[in-house]
């Protein structure tokens, strides 16, 4: 029998060691426990009252939006109260960034929606990258029927985009005023970085060219702001508070709608430009530069396609030919430099030449021909501006220099901006020794100035230019600039701003100028290359000049011959003239591109204006003046002297 193992005996518990034990986990636990909620307590006091309103805010934010309010453009209205700039509300689709989590995957599912192009994208995505996180970025304005049907649908998975009302601007006559008026569109990423956040909050579109970018700080009003309350998904619950924005001021022009219409009706499809200004105030009752645009595609965006379309066509309805259209002024320019003649004391009114048809400078065999072979004869200053002899005026320019005729010509605002109220006006060039050493690096020819002479060569004017001028002669010196701006709440008066003391400087007396006035008279009253317009002329006579602009250079010892000419190379056509004589109401401005003839193409455009200002707009009474019984001749006994 196996005996047994003795085992080891067992200790027995300390019972007081153990309680200690326990006790101490059991205090350090408390202290924890205690130390932590201390510092929930004093963090939560943190929150609540040291942060209380920087979390209040941004929870307020999470359930209150402030919204900008787009303010509404003012209008623009003609000198008759018609509306050519309005307002219309158009649906827009907009994206607030603080409500879209991912951008990307946003934009990518909305495209197709909302139909947005490659450019729309890059747009956009040019906009969000300098927004803030509050912004609400626009997706697409004008949205038809087919885009809010089919964004009504899935509306629900778009956290953040929404459709929106906004008002857009609108041009009822389209093409018409475009060039005059301008259009808005939207702003653009360099744009953005410049404006006044304070002023463009809410806001898609700016003034581009035109009167909308010249007064684009009248127009374009101050915004407001509403506090919405929205729900987690962002929708709005209700209207908390509103602070309604400030419209732009409206603008008044001067001009004239039936006028306008009147005078691009009478270009039709040919090339040109039309100015008319009222002479006593300066007022530009027509502007007109044909062919034109439609400036309303521009407001939501226009099409890469249209806009190619335009600047690519041959005709450049883009291009605002009347001022910012270089053209030699031709002929137009002989009653100025006839003024500038007896200012110098080079001719006077009895000064005579014989013309043969031609003129060469003493030892040089090179001819300068004038516009009619065989030449006029015996001709004086007033028979030389009568028929616009070309050799009467070589001599003029010859004797009075480059220089002299510049510093006269200037006093009439050639070759420098007219200061009306528009964007990129271009001044062309009149002509100086200086002007040419810098401009070409090349000295002055004598030969170069017979050409300037009669508006050709390196002289160019643009046609408000040529109106301005006009409008100076028919006050007798005295200075305009020209405007569109009638009348505005928001804008300052008009400051007249060129010209010394207002009045060009000429050394004769008052008279002077009414013996320019008469021999303007008489191309067309008189025996004048304008001759065919007094036909149906009622109640009133007319100042005038025709003028003829050569394209395409001819040749020593060759004749323009126009038959079997590419249209594009004929000569331009001018016209410029006022009315009445006696009291000038209007000045007229005429070209017409390759218009052949200032007496057959322009002057008839000029007529039609100056019947509708005198007997539509201002309701003369008519009435045959006591001149054109003494001196107009009968209509079957017509002596014009050319076609000009």
């Amino acid at each position: 029998m196996r005996r047994p193992t003795p085992t080891t005996p067992v200790p027995l518990k300390d019972s007081q060691e153990e309680a200690d034990i326990f006790r101490r986990r059991a205090i350090f636990s408390g202290i924890i426990v205690v130390i932590a909620f201390c510092v929930l307590v004093i963090r939560y006091g943190y929150l609540q009252i040291i942060q209380y309103e920087t979390y209040q805010t941004q929870a307020e934010s999470n359930r209150v939006k402030l919204q900008a309010i787009a303010p509404p453009r003012g209008y623009i209205y003609d000198r008759n109260g018609i509306l050519l700039a309005d307002n219309r509300p158009v649906f827009t689709a907009i994206m607030n960034l603080q409500d879209v989590r991912d951008i990307d995957d946003t934009l990518k599912r909305i495209t197709p929606i909302f139909q947005l192009s490659d450019e729309d994208i890059s747009r956009i995505k040019n906009r969000i990258k300098i927004a803030n996180r509050y912004d609400v970025i626009t997706l697409k304005i004008n949205l038809n029927e087919e885009d809010i049907a089919r964004f009504a649908e899935v509306k629900f998975q778009f956290s953040g985009v929404d459709i929106e009302v906004k008002l857009a601007r609108y041009y009822p006559y389209g093409e018409l005023f475009a060039h005059a008026l301008g259009y808005v569109g939207r702003i653009s990423d360099k744009e953005v970085t410049q404006l006044d956040p304070s002023i463009y909050a809410g806001t898609d579109l700016i003034g581009k060219t035109g009167i909308e970018k010249y007064y684009e700080k009248i127009l374009q009003g101050r915004p407001g702001y509403q506090h919405i309350e929205a729900n987690a998904h962002g929708q709005v619950l209700r209207l908390l508070q509103r602070t309604a924005p400030t419209r732009g001021d409206d603008l008044t022009l001067h001009l004239d709608y039936g006028l306008q219409k009147l005078a691009q009706e009478q270009l039709g499809n040919r090339r040109g430009a039309i100015v008319a200004i009222e002479p006593s105030t300066g007022g530009v009752l027509a502007f007109v530069s044909n062919p034109s645009f439609d400036p309303n595609p521009f407001v939501n965006g226009v099409p890469s396609a249209l806009y190619s379309y335009w600047r690519e066509h041959p005709d450049k309805p883009l291009y605002n030919r009347a001022s910012q259209g270089i053209y030699p002024p031709g002929s137009t320019i002989k009653p100025f430099e006839g003024m500038g003649g007896l200012h110098y004391g080079l001719v006077d009114w009895d000064f005579k030449i014989r013309d043969p048809g031609f003129y060469h400078l003493p030892g040089d065999s090179h001819m300068f021909r004038d516009w009619k072979k065989g030449g006029h004869g015996i001709v004086n200053l007033h028979r030389a501006i009568e028929i616009s002899c070309d050799t009467y005026f070589y001599q003029l320019s010859s004797r009075m220099g480059v220089d002299r005729f510049h510093d006269w010509m200037a006093q009439f605002g050639f070759g420098q901006l007219t200061g009306i109220d528009l964007v990129n006006e271009k001044s062309g060039t009149l002509p100086s020794i200086e002007w040419k050493r810098k401009a070409l690096k090349a000295p002055w020819y004598l030969g170069e100035m017979l050409s300037v002479g009669i508006g050709q060569g390196y002289f160019t004017a643009t046609p408000l230019q040529v109106a301005m001028a006009t409008a100076i002669m028919a006050n007798k010196g005295k200075h305009i600039t020209p405007h569109l701006l009638k009348k505005s709440e928001g804008a300052t008066p008009y400051q007249i701003q060129n010209a010394p003391n207002g009045q060009v400087q000429f050394s004769g007396d008052a008279s002077q100028w009414d013996l320019m006035h008469a021999a303007m008279r008489d191309v067309v009253h008189g025996r004048g290359t304008a001759g065919g317009l007094r036909r149906g002329l009622v109640g009133y006579e007319i100042a005038g000049k025709t003028g003829t602009a050569q394209v395409k250079g001819i040749k020593q010892g060759q004749r323009y011959n126009e038959k079997g000419m590419e249209e594009r190379f004929l000569d331009h056509a001018w016209f410029m003239g006022f009315a009445p004589v006696n009291n000038p109401q209007v000045a007229v401005a005429v070209l017409v591109e390759n218009g052949k003839h200032g007496s057959s193409t322009a002057g008839p455009i000029a007529k039609v204006v100056f019947d509708y200002v005198i007997h539509n707009m201002n309701h003369l009474p008519v009435v045959t003046t006591e001149s054109s019984t003494q001196t107009t001749p009968s209509p079957t006994q017509d002596n014009s002297a050319g076609d000009e």
